[in-house]
């Protein structure tokens, strides 16, 4: 087995500069030195903000709410989890409720963070929490969507069909239903 040795020293930063900057995003170019003496340069980035949110919203025992959305980056409408920034000021759960309600046009009375998820951390500074939330009742708050998204409930019972489709395709979406699934079975939880 492979150890891992918890005490390595991280890389000294000797520069930090923005090369690039968007509406969204800032790349930023590092200077390193590693604890070899090797020194390198990368380009990552650079996260902003508070974070976000990914919720796993379950309608019933036997039934999670998905969205319908468009997405930019690949020109297509595409199936997911209600997702949003984290606002300045609130906590993960809080945001995650109003994402819900902006997105689903449902609130949670039981909502709950599971795990915390990255994406390519070699390149991008930016963490998603993935929160389960249950006990759902109607409350639809405005959101900053350009469209009404639609809202498709999907059974549980039928993953492998979801998984199989073309619009299901986000890497943080599918690590969402399975992480949900892991919590719900270790905790011996029915969906309430």
């Amino acid at each position: 087995m492979n150890k891992i040795d918890p005490n390595k020293t991280l890389p000294q930063i000797h520069q930090r500069e923005i090369v690039a900057k968007s509406g969204f995003f800032r790349v930023e170019r590092v200077d390193l030195e590693f604890s070899n003496g090797a020194t390198r340069q990368f380009e990552r980035m650079a996260g902003s903000g508070n974070g976000a949110v990914m919720i796993v919203p379950f309608l019933d025992s036997e039934t999670m709410l998905l969205i319908r959305e468009y997405a930019a980056g690949t020109h297509s409408y595409q199936l997911g989890f209600p997702k949003g920034l984290i606002d300045p000021g609130e906590s993960v759960l809080e945001a995650a409720n109003r994402e819900l309600k902006e997105e689903a046009g449902y609130g949670a009375e039981q909502i709950e963070k599971i795990h915390t998820v990255s994406m390519a951390p070699t390149f991008f500074d930016a963490k998603m929490n993935i929160v389960l939330a249950q006990n759902l009742y109607e409350c639809r708050l405005e959101g900053d969507e350009p469209e009404p998204l639609e809202v498709i409930p999907w059974s549980i019972h039928n993953i492998d069909a979801l998984l199989a489709r073309d619009d299901f395709i986000e890497a943080r979406c599918i690590a969402a239903l399975f992480l949900v699934q892991k919590y719900l079975a270790q905790n011996s939880t029915e969906v309430r």
